[in-house]
């Protein structure tokens, strides 16, 4: 065997490892974008907005509660979806998180009676029946991330939702406080 064989394998190899080699270029303006700006990418804008878009398009009038949980929040985003293939999945959301403190997050989710969710079997599985103060019957479950409240008024599913990370014992009674505060 002729011995510049392996030298040139070796030269051949370095050859092709150069050719994949390069030099990644960043630009020193690149800057992720801000906390605001993460979720205005994904469709959020101020609550007042989104409520304003939900309501023109159900011509309705949207309530939200008077009372939070005692957790602080830093920002308020809204986003009112229209499902525009099926007509069955229009919805607002709201959400109310904490710029410093990632887990203060709060979401209050809204869709027309005529589109809502079932939830009953919740019930079944460790969920609990909670009767508000106008006699309206709500649901509390508790999910993977999200302890949650459901219940109709106004002709509108209301879903409120808290972080499990900051949920405590009190939850269930918080968030039927917090339905409670609906007018």
């Amino acid at each position: 065997m002729n011995k510049s064989f392996p030298l040139l394998l070796v030269l051949f190899s370095i050859f092709i490892c150069g050719l994949y080699y390069g030099t990644v270029n960043a630009n020193p303006n690149d800057t992720p974008p801000s906390f605001e700006e993460g979720f205005t990418e994904v469709g959020y804008k101020s609550v007042k907005a989104a409520v304003k878009e939900f309501e023109n398009h159900f011509k309705c009038d949207v309530k939200l509660p008077e009372m939070l949980p005692s957790i602080s929040f830093t920002h308020q985003f809204g986003r009112f979806f229209e499902d525009k293939n099926f007509n069955v999945n229009d919805s607002l959301e709201i959400r109310f998180v904490n710029k410093d403190i990632r887990e203060n997050i709060f979401k209050i989710d809204i869709r027309p009676s005529k589109n809502k969710l079932n939830f009953e079997n919740k019930l079944n599985l460790n969920g609990k029946e909670y009767t508000l103060q106008d006699g309206t019957k709500g649901i509390y479950f508790e999910d993977r991330l999200f302890n949650f409240i459901v219940f109709e008024k106004n002709n509108l599913q209301y879903m409120f939702g808290i972080y499990n990370k900051v949920a405590n014992t009190e939850t269930p009674d918080t968030l039927v406080r917090i339905a409670n505060s609906i007018d």
